[in-house]
């Protein structure tokens, strides 16, 4: 009997190094919340270690390691609104909070931010265990949150907001949901235009490039700019773009 340990420690040794490492990085999956959308999407909200990843359909769409871009999508889209006393701002896909942080941080006291969210279950992940990561941005006073289609609330509006900051899904082309692609084809763009206060602008978050989602953009009247950011910024990652068009 006392040479099993000797035994154990052996196995151990026998194990090859790259399937040692393999075994010490390994990291458990903790599944927090979960939700079905109305198109029938499965979202759930998973902690690994100090990470927090929501998925769509067994699909990474956010990790809690990555959100630099989101935050320039904010810094880019409100360079004219933070200038201004009592702005009204839209923010269009809650996500982590981490756009609407950074918006926050650069507007003023005065100002006011719509959330559209179009998942409540998101709203509440963003209550609960999401909110310590970008310091609780639904508890500041400036913020009112509508669950509802961020296309509904623009097809509303007129001349009501001075930024509309889009990050739903993973740009103009839908990957969530169907309606995504409504909102980001010409009758979307066209409410957006006339959403917008003169002089506001129109930004959209996305993985990629997309010549055509600019021709579009032209189309209904934007002036376009385009800004090339990496996901964590300076420290890399992957890159993203951000589409900005500016109504006269």
């Amino acid at each position: 009997m006392g040479s099993l340990p000797l035994m154990v420690a052996y196995a151990a040794l026998s194990i090859p190094a790259t399937e040692r490492r393999l075994k010490v990085v390994v990291k458990h999956l903790e599944l927090l919340g979960e939700t079905r959308t109305s198109d029938g999407t499965d979202m759930k909200l998973m902690r690994r270690s100090n990470e927090y990843i929501i998925l769509a359909n067994g699909k990474s769409l956010m990790s809690s390691r990555m959100h630099g871009s989101e935050e320039a999508l904010a810094t880019f889209g409100c360079r004219r609104a933070r200038t201004l006393d009592q702005s009204c701002v839209l923010v269009g896909g809650l996500g982590m909070g981490f756009t609407l942080r950074a918006t926050l941080d650069l507007l003023q006291r005065t100002a006011i931010v719509v959330v559209a969210e179009l998942v409540p279950a998101v709203v509440d992940w963003n209550r609960g265990p999401l909110g310590p990561l970008a310091g609780h941005p639904m508890k500041d006073k400036r913020v009112r949150v509508d669950i509802s289609d961020v296309s509904v609330i623009l097809h509303a509006s007129t001349d009501r907001f001075d930024a509309v900051l889009l990050d739903v899904d993973n740009g103009p082309a839908g990957l969530t949901t169907a309606g995504n692609d409504r909102l980001y084809g010409d009758r979307g763009l066209a409410a957006g235009f006339t959403a917008l206060k003169p002089g506001g602008v129109l930004a959209v978050w996305s993985a990629r490039e997309d010549r055509r989602f600019e021709q579009r953009l032209r189309y209904v009247g934007f002036a376009v700019e385009v800004e090339r950011v990496r996901g964590r910024l300076k420290k890399g990652g992957p890159r993203h773009t951000i589409f900005l068009g500016y109504k006269p």
